[in-house]
């Protein structure tokens, strides 16, 4: 196969990361992944995908370390900048465990972007950085001119409300880096992502989604869930990568579901988990749409596809064995 080009993806061992890798190498990329370690045993699946051998280099890097950004990234005309820190829980400093090393890490990877040639850069941010905003006109679906509200999050003190501040701000610091530098600069922003896994280890979405299988609790807000496929979200970054006429922000969050019924289609497929059984009535939540990103030309699998895909998995790999 042809090398199309010379590309490095951030967190490479992560979950949409390894999905975009593996996509990347399908189509005759050459790829630079960055990872911790990359003799650590949780990144051995890297290493298994079609092509791997031949067009995959791993480089030890950490986004707070600059310098192992430059030799990750030198030769590259592409990056893909995935990786972000997701707490599994309450963190005891957000500030300096969760905000300070994502604005950092972000800024140091396009530094080294700027420093080394690279022509386009895609951020993968989240779609905590558009909806939590509470003067949005609630008829009027959530696009990309929507920004969370980072005094709105700050009021609270949930992990999750960080974690939206650090994308928040990571995203502004990227696209205003962009414009004020020759560097193409765009961000996608995925909802939760859900899909079966290539990396060895859980990641924060699916241990979300696999307490609905659990029992962890009996009564649960019948909010409503954002979901996107992990595949669909690679296929959304490589979209942006090859399109010249993409810009700026994109969001990516196909299916609403409320989660009393995603809890109903997943109980007649698979009846014998212990769901939820009560729900408390809330009010809807925010409304994001894709519609910037469908113009471009992406498409996704059904809702369907994805709930099933991603339980057989999950079946397969015994993850839900201790329900």
């Amino acid at each position: 196969m042809e090398e199309k080009g010379r590309v490095c993806v951030t967190g490479a061992g992560g979950f949409v990361a390894s999905w975009l890798v593996k996509l990347l190498l399908s189509k005759g990329y050459m790829v630079h992944g960055t990872v911790r370690d990359p003799g650590d045993e949780k990144n051995s699946h890297l290493k298994r995908l079609e092509n791997a051998q031949e067009n995959l280099q791993l480089f030890n890097a950490n986004l707070l370390d600059y310098n192992s950004l430059c030799a990750a990234i030198a030769g590259c005309s592409g990056v893909f900048h995935v990786a972000c820190p997701v707490p599994p829980g309450q963190v005891a400093n957000p500030e300096t465990e969760l905000l300070e090393p994502a604005v950092r890490g972000t800024l140091n990877v396009l530094k080294a972007c700027s420093e080394t040639g690279v022509e386009r850069v895609i951020v993968v941010s989240s779609t905590a950085a558009v909806v939590m905003n509470p003067n949005w006109p609630p008829n009027r679906p959530m696009d990309e001119d929507c920004w969370s509200d980072i005094d709105y999050c700050r009021e609270s003190q949930d992990s999750h409300d960080w974690y939206c501040i650090a994308k928040t701000k990571s995203e502004r610091e990227a696209l205003k880096y962009g414009e004020n530098s020759e560097l193409d600069v765009l961000t996608l922003c995925p909802s939760f992502i859900l899909g079966p896994l290539l990396q060895p280890t859980m990641n924060a979405s699916t241990h979300i989604f696999i307490e609905l299988f659990k029992g962890l609790s009996e009564t649960i807000e019948n909010i409503v869930w954002r979901i996107v496929d992990v595949r669909d979200v690679a296929e959304a970054l490589m979209l942006m990568y090859d399109k010249k006429e993409a810009s700026g922000r994109y969001i990516c969050a196909p299916h609403l579901v409320p989660v009393r019924t995603l809890v109903e289609n997943l109980k007649s497929k698979y009846p014998n988990y212990n769901y939820p059984k009560n729900y408390i009535e809330v009010d809807q939540d925010a409304k994001p749409t894709s519609e910037k990103l469908k113009r471009l030309g992406w498409e996704c699998r059904s809702l369907e596809e994805t709930i099933i895909d991603t339980v057989e998995y999950y079946q397969e790999a015994g993850i839900l064995n201790n329900s």
